[in-house]
């Protein structure tokens, strides 16, 4: 047993969950920013903290309430310390350590970007954490921040194989769907344009695959760029609009190449990463893991000796259930924060996992 707390703000969803044993998910409550940072195009952080600040009560008494427990129940707060935006960051932590000191409750600082692999878990995927035959475990970490392989071995130790060198694939995303005029957030409206489109009617580089006849430098062999992909869509678009091209069919044929070209990518990468390394179990996690084109790829391509998870897509996308699940293996080996724990905007070396002993 152990209740955990927890709250997550690193970007622009203010959240909170109550989450049992690590897994069982009594609560989750996430309010959104989306239509906030819509008119501007992308996440504007002082924006965003001034929004956690409006919802973080709000979503705790909800999730509180939904979970029909109170703050006599809570064994531990847990909240997200990092990677993110700073000033949103800031806006849960400082309420997280509030209710931990005023509750004479443990403090847990989370990393979101291991919550998001921890989010595939979550409803009764412990005992997979727990079974040898899992490792090694390759995890996909893919959203608007980070694009990254993480290979996890059975002792808990971790390595990152690869990241991104520029953007990240959901940025790509974003920003794709930008110049195609189609909104924001660009992954949703791209998939959403892309189903009425042919993926092959143009073709999109494919950066660092080794596909553009040039040998891929030994460094880059699990690396991602997708700064390439972004410029082959600007020039699309003007070529284009210079030969008065664009119309309603032009539009959905050219979300879904751009789309497979992101997707391409990423599946491609996993499975060189399959080469060279004894897998057992492959973890889609982020919010481009929502993605319906990524999901059917990486089930179709990965070997059939090879496991295959990716979390519900309310569990892809930023959360805290993910924030209170993790937290759980810290509470239980009471390893706990001070509450002068600060927040961190970058990604820091991980070498090991908290959720494997």
């Amino acid at each position: 047993m152990g209740l955990i707390l927890s709250i997550e703000s690193s970007c622009d969803e203010t959240a909170a969950a109550i989450v049992d044993s690590g897994s069982q998910v009594l609560a989750s409550v996430v309010a959104s920013q989306i239509a906030k940072h819509a008119v501007h195009g992308g996440v504007v952080p002082e924006l965003a903290a001034r929004e956690h600040l409006k919802a973080v009560i709000p979503v705790t008494e909800s999730a509180l309430s939904a979970a029909n427990v109170t703050l006599q129940d809570i064994s531990a707060v847990a909240v997200t310390r990092g990677p993110g935006l700073i000033p949103a960051l800031l806006v849960g932590m400082n309420f997280a350590k509030g209710i931990a000191q005023a509750n004479h409750l443990p403090l847990i600082g989370v990393n979101h970007f291991l919550a998001h692999i921890y989010g595939a878990f979550l409803d009764g995927g412990l005992e997979v954490l727990q079974q040898k035959e899992s490792y090694p475990m390759l995890a996909l970490v893919v959203s608007g921040g980070h694009t990254s392989l993480l290979l996890i071995r059975e002792d808990g130790s971790a390595e990152q194989l690869g990241c991104t060198i520029d953007d990240a694939a959901g940025e790509a995303l974003d920003k794709g769907a930008k110049l195609l005029g189609l909104g924001y957030p660009g992954g949703p409206i791209m998939q959403k344009t892309a189903e009425n489109g042919d993926p092959l009617r143009f073709d999109f580089p494919r950066p660092l695959t080794g596909g553009a006849g040039r040998a891929l430098a030994p460094e880059n062999l699990y690396n991602f760029s997708f700064s390439g992909i972004k410029t082959a869509l600007l020039y699309h678009v003007r070529k284009a609009e210079e030969s008065n091209s664009i119309n309603e069919q032009w539009l959905h044929d050219t979300a879904a190449s751009f789309q497979m070209a992101v997707v391409d990518v990423l599946v491609r990468k996993t499975l060189t990463v399959l080469k060279h390394h004894p897998v057992k179990t492959v973890v889609v996690a982020g919010g481009v893991a929502c993605n319906a084109e990524l999901r059917r790829m990486m089930a179709e391509k990965l070997p059939k000796n090879v496991s295959l998870r990716i979390a519900p897509p309310k569990y892809c996308t930023d959360n805290a259930a993910m924030v209170g699940g993790i937290a759980w293996h810290a509470f239980r080996k009471k390893e706990f924060s001070p509450l002068n724990i600060d927040a961190f905007a970058r990604l820091p070396q991980i070498v090991k996992v908290p959720f494997i002993d």
